[in-house]
């Protein structure tokens, strides 16, 4: 029997090349940013058909700060990218902790609607106690 969806659906986006994430030096601690995309679109790595969803990032820098323009460039990058919705949140996520190193961070898809069914992906990362950033 033939599986519909193939190992190279599953990992299909989650390695490829997209924008740098930039950032700059916090200057406070202890607070939260949230910072939603509220039309992003990447594309189904199966059928190529574009998906729709708002993405939700709130993190807690220590040291870094995103830099909004290069979020928004990395954000649309995924416009023409094939890759399911669980990648998409975990990737998104990977990267921004890469990029800024947080206390804590969690992004969340909300996305549109598909024969009736609501997907919501939510990942999170918190730095280890003890944990020192340079």
């Amino acid at each position: 029997m033939k599986r519909a969806y193939t190992d190279e659906h599953a990992r299909a986006g989650i390695d490829a090349p997209l924008p740098q994430i930039e950032t700059w030096p916090n200057q406070f601690p202890g607070y939260e940013i949230e910072v939603v995309i509220p039309e992003f679109t990447s594309v189904c790595p199966k059928t190529g058909l574009p998906d729709f969803g708002k993405l939700t990032l709130r993190y807690t820098p220590d040291k870094q700060c995103l830099e909004l323009k290069s979020l928004k460039m990395y954000a649309l990058a995924y416009r023409n990218l094939g890759i399911f919705y669980e990648n998409v949140v975990n990737r998104f996520l990977r990267d921004i902790v890469a990029a800024t190193q947080p206390v804590s961070a969690t992004v969340i898809g909300e996305f549109t609607p598909r024969g009736g069914l609501h997907s919501k992906v939510t990942a999170t990362w918190t730095k280890k106690r003890g944990a020192r950033t340079e």
